[in-house]
């Protein structure tokens, strides 16, 4: 016989699994919805010190007094970080881990960092929540407060997606939701590693913007911190509805449930012996000698140049007069999050030496650098990165300091909004290649000062050359629509290169003709933009 013990998210508590309870038990399992001290109907026992410790000995106690031999644990939402602190230390009763539209935390996380609700991530920031009976949702009683409110009937859509719940459904989730202990969201989780040889499944609810497309893209970018999604023990299920599955479909959640426990689910294919990021680029450019200055790779050119390799002419290169006189430059900056381990770093990958050595043949400075976007929560660091990069750049005697291009790729296409708000005179043009222009639904943990589509009001008449490319994640290419319908309404100018047959990464992945021409023009469009 199997057993499930269920573990649920932030302000709900056993309660919300009855439907699924019931149809797991129809089935002949053993269940078993876990009541963490303070929620649900244990909402009167949490004091202050209750916190993430606090959740893991509840489930723990729970697991301890199953019987059965097969033990498969969910945790929805928060209830992931708990149910893995338990898992950590009962390892040998698991035989399976189910994580239930949620994210994949490690060692050292907090589950705020995936809060949603920038309100309440700042409040847990500066160490203000509420306190039981202090009044009105969000607000503190006396800045000592150690709970968050619950939401308000018309606030569960800053948590997750409702799609899918009845009004019935959303009536009582918000009656029977409980105030949830800050210090849950602000303990770290402490794990050993056996959790990463336990099998597991993901179960993604495609309403929220989680999809098993997604994760195949994540994998298939070769980053080392995606792989294990790959194991052959780890599975997917897909559920077309919003974060609160258990109850917008209850009886298809216990059916995937069902199947997960026996192993089932959608596997991910490995990336592969090279990962992406390591192929060549899809010019065959020629080598330059590089300097390399802390954080930054300057190429510089010798003299003007044409065009390398086969790929078509990039048009007029940029006027170089004599050979001492100062040339604009290019900085080229890599997306992520990437590692802060990962070798070699972002400015030694094929891709972006490749589009260091391609400006620089064209006459321009080629600038790579390294920046610590590292998290979700790390754009803020990124920025200040760039911006001391800049500097850097322009402080250079052979540099022009007033003829300066940014050009953003993937996940760093969020920190154009730091550049579109209030464009410095020296950025002529802002470039962005296949880039995520604003938080994907799961994220949850970014800054709101990085949102590309509310920034480019300010913009004014900065030039903006955007790659679109066809084959790109659904997700992503929503971010793209969105950032194009603002811009065109508050007029800016953005010249979109379209390339429909080429993939996310295709400098690395699709050594074509058409990747060849896209890289070129927007090169050209990029050195237009920096003529006298």
């Amino acid at each position: 016989m199997t057993a499930f013990v269920l573990v649920a998210g932030c302000f709900t508590g056993g309660w919300i699994w009855q439907e699924v309870a019931e149809r797991l038990r129809e089935s002949g399992a053993e269940v078993h919805p876990v009541a963490l001290t303070g929620m649900g109907d244990r909402r009167e026992e949490a004091v202050p010190g209750t916190d993430l410790e606090t959740h893991i000995e509840d489930v723990m106690r729970v697991i301890d007094g199953v019987d059965a031999p097969e033990v498969v644990i969910v945790g929805h939402d928060y209830g992931i970080h708990p149910v893995l602190g338990a898992a950590d230390r009962r390892p040998e009763r698991i035989t399976r881990i189910v994580h239930l539209d949620t994210g994949m935390p490690r060692d050292g996380d907090t589950a705020a960092q995936l809060v949603p609700d920038e309100e309440v991530r700042r409040q847990l920031r500066d160490g203000r929540s509420g306190q039981p009976g202090s009044g009105e949702s969000g607000q503190p009683a006396d800045g000592g407060g150690w709970w968050i409110p619950a939401p308000a009937s018309d606030q569960w859509q800053r948590w997750g997606s409702t799609a899918g719940l009845t009004d019935e459904a959303l009536t009582m989730l918000t009656r029977l939701a409980a105030p949830q202990p800050a210090g849950t969201l602000t303990r770290p989780l402490r794990l050993s590693g056996v959790v990463t040889a336990l099998p597991a499944t993901g179960v993604l609810c495609s309403g929220n913007g989680l999809n098993i497309a997604l994760i195949e893209d994540l994998v298939a970018g070769g980053l080392p911190q995606f792989q294990h999604l790959a194991r052959p023990e780890t599975s997917f299920f897909e559920l077309a509805t919003g974060h609160w599955p258990m109850l917008s479909c209850p009886e298809e959640l216990a059916e995937v449930l069902l199947g997960a426990a026996e192993g089932e689910g959608h596997r991910i294919t490995p990336s592969g012996a090279v990962p992406p990021y390591l192929r060549p680029f899809v010019l065959d450019v020629p080598e330059r000698p590089r300097e390399r200055v802390g954080r930054i790779d300057l190429y510089i050119p010798d003299e003007l140049d044409e065009p390398a390799g086969d790929s078509e002419p990039a048009g007029d290169s940029v006027p170089a007069g004599d050979s001492e006189r100062p040339r604009p430059a290019v900085v080229f900056i890599h997306g992520g999050p990437v590692p802060a381990d990962l070798r070699p770093t972002p400015r030694d990958w094929p891709s972006f030496v490749g589009y260091g050595r391609y400006a620089a043949s064209l006459g321009v400075v080629g600038v790579t650098l390294n920046h610590r976007l590292r998290g979700l929560d790390d754009y803020e660091r990124a920025a200040e990165d760039i911006t001391e990069a800049v500097e850097l750049v322009r402080a250079d005697p052979r540099i022009d300091p007033e003829r300066i291009a940014l050009w953003f790729f993937s996940g760093a296409g969020l920190l154009l909004a730091h550049w579109l708000a209030g464009p410095p005179s020296w950025l002529r043009c802002a470039a962005a290649t296949y880039p995520i222009l604003a938080p994907l639904p799961s994220w949850g943990a970014v800054d709101p000062r990085f949102r590309p589509a509310e920034a480019v009001s300010g913009a004014g008449r900065l030039p903006i050359v955007l790659t679109r490319v066809g084959l790109e994640n659904a997700e992503i290419a929503a971010t793209v629509e969105d950032f194009l319908a603002a811009a065109k309404e508050c007029g800016a100018g953005v010249e979109v290169i379209d390339v429909p047959d080429v993939h996310h990464g295709f400098e690395s992945i699709d050594h074509t003709d058409q990747s060849r021409r896209a890289v070129a023009h927007a090169m050209r469009s990029v050195l237009a933009h920096l003529r006298d």
